[in-house]
């Protein structure tokens, strides 16, 4: 991801392009965005306050998109991978859009059930037009798919004392792990939901553009007393890479099923329809060539994406998808692609600028997840 050496105008720019230019951020292009890959603080200190005390990131890149009208969310639990019926209205649940025929992932997206005529999808950037294509194309009579990316910021506190700079701002917190409410702030409605991308408990939240600069000012002075820092998309990356969440577009992609992902567990295994249903249960059945593992450096290499990976010298038996020097233990870890030939917890090497490393094979998280704790 790298910065940008100059301002590109086509770029789309969030709604606190300005707040992050006046902080000294570095810019880099994600999704089709503008956004801050760090601050002046580095990486590793953005990385160390979410872990340790609090951090706040704008992710205003990602996708908004509604599914509005009489049986709204039935038609969403017949198109999207996971199943609605386990959870309830008020909570939001990690769900996967599929191609019909091959089972590839489209997208990763979060959706929120408010009730059965309204779901708010939450897509990455870059696939949110294709994802509203999808849902838009198939959609019944009554049914309206609208693609809100341009209308609301999304901001994401993260870190153990994120309940401290929500309440002072007159947030609600605590509330259960994967859902949301609604509140008032500077005479609109803020979504509230507890969710993140970094593994520690904290919040993101949805909020119209007209009140995004003023709730990014009173949460950056909240958490002033507490040592929050704003966070830039270099951290996102270091803190996801610790907990092994995949990222699309390199991890899984359209050319990768929920099996090979390990994502299997958004998938609504009982549901009479989902998008590649057919095809993943095929899948499935047979088991899948390649599943995605976690790697652990066992000296000082750090593994990069693309990088090839080896039983033997000889035999490549897989691909490095995302790697990172991981600020909490102080060694190289990442994601692979590999071959399900090759044991679990295997010693195999990477391909680290013509050096064969040696990393074990495991599966992650890497470090220890707060997420849930209450």
């Amino acid at each position: 991801m790298p910065a940008l050496p100059a301002e590109d105008p086509s770029l789309l720019r969030s709604p606190l392009h300005e707040r992050h230019v006046a902080l000294g951020a570095k810019l880099a292009e994600f999704g089709g965005w503008a956004m801050p890959l760090e601050y002046p603080t580095g990486v590793v200190k953005e990385h160390t306050a979410v872990r340790e005390a609090v951090g706040i990131f704008d992710v205003s890149h990602l996708g908004k998109a509604s599914v509005t009208g009489p049986g709204a969310a039935a038609y969403v639990n017949a198109t999207l991978t996971n199943d609605l019926a386990k959870i309830r209205p008020g909570k939001a649940q990690y769900t996967l859009c599929c191609d019909e025929e091959t089972g590839g992932i489209v997208d990763d997206l979060i959706a929120y059930w408010y009730d059965d005529e309204r779901v708010l999808l939450v897509p990455n950037a870059a696939n949110t037009a294709e994802v509203v294509r999808r849902l838009a194309a198939g959609a019944p009579e009554g049914v309206v798919v609208t693609d809100e990316h341009r209308d609301h910021v999304v901001l994401a506190v993260q870190g153990p004392l994120s309940d401290q700079v929500l309440s002072a701002v007159g947030l609600p917190v605590g509330h259960e792990y994967m859902s949301f409410a609604e509140a008032p702030f500077a005479g609109t409605d803020v979504v509230v939901c507890r969710t993140g991308y970094t593994g520690e408990r904290g919040y993101e939240l949805v909020a119209p553009v007209a009140v995004a600069e003023a709730l990014w000012d009173a949460l950056v002075s909240a958490g002033e007393p507490h040592g929050m820092l704003p966070c830039g998309l270099g951290a996102r990356d270091t803190l996801r890479t610790e907990m092994g969440y995949p990222l699309h577009g390199q991890d899984i992609s359209l050319d990768t099923t929920p099996n090979q992902g390990r994502v299997g567990w958004a998938v609504g295994w009982d549901k009479d329809a989902f998008w590649g249903r057919d095809a993943i249960l095929a899948e499935k059945a047979a088991g899948p060539r390649r599943v995605l593992r976690g790697i652990v450096a066992t000296g000082r290499a750090i593994p990069r994406p693309g990088m090839s990976v080896s039983l033997t010298p000889d035999v490549l038996v897989g691909v490095v998808t995302s790697g990172t020097f991981s600020p909490t233990l102080r060694q190289g870890v990442g994601l692979a692609l590999v071959s399900t030939s090759v044991a679990p917890d295997a010693e195999v090497g990477v391909d680290v600028r013509g050096r064969r490393e040696i990393f074990r094979l495991t599966r992650p998280p890497f470090v220890d997840p707060s997420v849930r704790e209450d």
